[in-house]
């Protein structure tokens, strides 16, 4: 078992109490189907809405499922409990929408048919330019 100082004790009370005031907060979440968004209103009076499509966990999600978002704690998260999908609302304010490894193979795949048209160009032109040497 690990024992926790006196000092370590308040140390860990002063940066909690920092973060009260200093980190964004969720006072409310909801999911609107007609915009397909989950729309979260924070303690400092912003806002901020996302594609539930991009984060981790909710791809798939029904309308019906969305719709039961729930805050956590302090404000500090987002949950989703029958899916087992817990989001940081820091976290998705600095754009984090899943872990660093779901991150790194699903962020920035969009398709478009704008996008496949260019890939196509490109492939019939030989693909990639190669980098010069230098």
């Amino acid at each position: 078992m690990v024992e926790i100082t006196d000092a370590e004790m308040i140390a860990a009370q002063r940066r909690g109490a920092e973060a009260q005031h200093t980190e964004p907060r969720a006072i409310s979440a909801r999911y609107d189907p007609k915009l397909k968004r989950v729309i979260v209103k924070l303690l400092n009076g912003c806002a901020f809405a996302f594609p539930p499509h991009l984060a981790q966990g909710l791809e798939t999600a029904t309308d019906e499922q969305l719709a039961k978002v729930e805050i956590l704690g302090a404000g500090f998260g987002l949950r989703w409990e029958a899916l087992d999908v817990d989001l940081s609302v820091p976290g998705l304010l600095d754009g984090i929408f899943g872990t660093s490894r779901w991150m790194a193979a699903n962020a920035g795949r969009t398709t478009s048919e704008a996008k496949a048209a260019a890939a196509r160009a490109n492939g019939a032109r030989g693909g990639r330019p190669r980098k010069a040497a230098s």
